[in-house]
């Protein structure tokens, strides 16, 4: 039991070094900018944009928060504003779909998966949800009424402080990212070195074969609909160094993620702003299955037409 501790803490310090170095300049960057009239100018340059998809001018703040900082910062934001429910639920899909997008995209390409495709996978998502919400749905003209709320910091007054918070934000999510990883390096090295992989793998083969890919995928799927997108990102890595994890199925992997991760946190933390949360788990859960399926089944087809011999025909003169 010392040994499997020993390796899987190794190799959970390992993956914290490796994300971490992504994750701390980023977070330092970002929330330097939340200070700064980069963010505010970018806000103002979606209000234009927000009445395609049912939503007023205020509500490109938690967007802009969301997208850039974390779902955290999003509902903040939200809950500043006197939104309608529908606006608030079109906001929680949004945001569902297109959080911690510089942070989440980056870690995506530390396991070969193009930053790129992660980030317009998910925006895409995020406002062909919109606009469907809208159109379809005529109610929620209500006012939305909050529950409880995050806790907001004062604002730090002058650069000094501006860094300073900038700083201790980074590092405080280093330490977090390593409270996350290295356990959970250490639990699945335990279930890797006992066998359970295996075992676990078998019964959720029809699962990963419905969505096109193979059953070494599961640990995969696993951590990011757990423990999410980013956190997850330490198996992902593992699962192609060590399960021989094809650069097809992870691509695969990352689209039903980015679809659906963190399954049970980003859905609970909705709860305070007072719109129906199974409606939007199943929205998330529903998209992820039929994306990926579509996805992989296009992909296998093409894979096999590639492998198909050619047969050559011959004619008799006339």
């Amino acid at each position: 039991m010392i040994g499997i501790l020993q390796r899987g803490g190794r190799k959970g310090l390992e993956v914290t070094w490796t994300l971490g170095k992504v994750i701390f300049p980023i977070t330092l960057l970002v929330t330097i900018l939340k200070y700064t009239p980069v963010l505010p100018w970018v806000m103002e340059w979606l209000t234009p944009l927000m009445k395609w998809i049912g939503l007023s001018g205020e509500a490109a703040v938690p967007l802009v928060l969301g997208n850039f900082l974390n779902l955290y910062a999003g509902i903040a934001a939200i809950i500043s504003f006197d939104f309608t429910v529908k606006e608030v639920f079109i906001l929680a899909v949004m945001l569902s779909f297109s959080h911690n997008l510089i942070i989440e995209s980056t870690v995506a390409s530390k396991v070969g998966v193009n930053w790129w495709l992660v980030i317009g996978t998910r925006l895409l998502l995020a406002l062909t949800a919109a606009f469907m919400i809208n159109v379809f749905w005529d109610g929620g003209q209500s006012m939305a009424q909050y529950g409880w709320s995050p806790e907001q910091a004062a604002a730090p007054e002058g650069w000094m402080e501006i860094v300073f918070h900038g700083l201790k934000t980074a590092f405080m999510g280093i330490v977090q990212l390593a409270l996350i990883v290295i356990p959970l390096m250490v639990f699945n090295q335990y279930l890797r070195e006992k066998g359970w992989l295996d075992r676990f793998s078998s019964w959720v083969a029809p699962a990963t074969l419905f969505l096109g890919m193979k059953r070494n995928t599961s640990m995969t799927l696993v951590a990011g609909l757990t423990v999410g997108l980013a956190y997850g990102a330490g198996l992902m890595i593992q699962a192609m160094q060590e399960d021989g994890v094809t650069k097809k199925d992870m691509y695969l992997a990352m689209i039903f993620l980015v679809s659906c991760h963190a399954v049970v946190e980003d859905t609970l933390i909705f709860i305070p702003l007072g719109i129906p949360i199974w409606p939007l788990l199943a929205i998330r859960l529903a998209t992820a299955i039929l994306l990926t399926a579509g996805v992989g089944y296009v992909w296998n087809r093409l894979q096999q037409e590639r492998k198909e011999p050619i047969h050559e025909h011959t004619y008799d003169p006339l």
